[in-house]
């Protein structure tokens, strides 16, 4: 199965980067916050944060008092980075990935179109940053529980 049944990797990857700006400013968020806020796994977000810390997107602290913050400025976190990274595999297609062997492989139109799309999808996203998608912060604040006054620092 291709990324699209599993695109849960790079959503999550943006909304840990969203609950982060929703925070105060330079304040530890921690993955408990994040899954509560968005109603996911906290274990699959363990994962995802790895990624980001690992691609310099994130920054996190060990211990109690412990969590992540941004590590970069959010106009320099470009989305189709951020879901090119956490969504290595965006086939739509299993012929795509080599999974499975497609009778009319080869002389398929179809996955050309498929093939051109996904690379027209990733294009529209690098046109965005995190700032990009954050700019109007108090209804995002407002739906994640988060008081105004807090989100102000976004």
């Amino acid at each position: 199965m291709g990324a699209w049944a599993h695109a849960s990797d790079s959503v999550h990857g943006l909304h840990i980067a969203h609950a982060d700006l929703s925070g105060a400013a330079g304040e530890l968020v921690t993955i408990a916050e994040i899954a509560t806020a968005y109603d996911v796994s906290a274990n699959h977000l363990m994962k995802v944060v790895h990624q980001l810390a690992q691609a310099g997107d994130i920054v996190t602290v060990r211990g109690q008092r412990g969590g992540l913050k941004l590590a970069r400025r959010p106009e320099h976190i470009n989305i189709g980075s951020v879901v090119r990274r956490t969504e290595p595999d965006l086939a739509l297609a299993a012929c795509f990935c080599g999974e499975e062997r497609c009778t009319i492989q080869g002389q398929c139109i179809l996955a050309e179109a498929l093939d051109q799309a996904v690379l027209a999808f990733v294009r529209v996203l690098e046109s965005f940053t995190l700032a990009d998608l954050t700019q109007d912060t108090p209804p995002l604040c407002r739906l994640l529980g988060i008081t105004e006054q807090d989100g102000a620092a976004v």
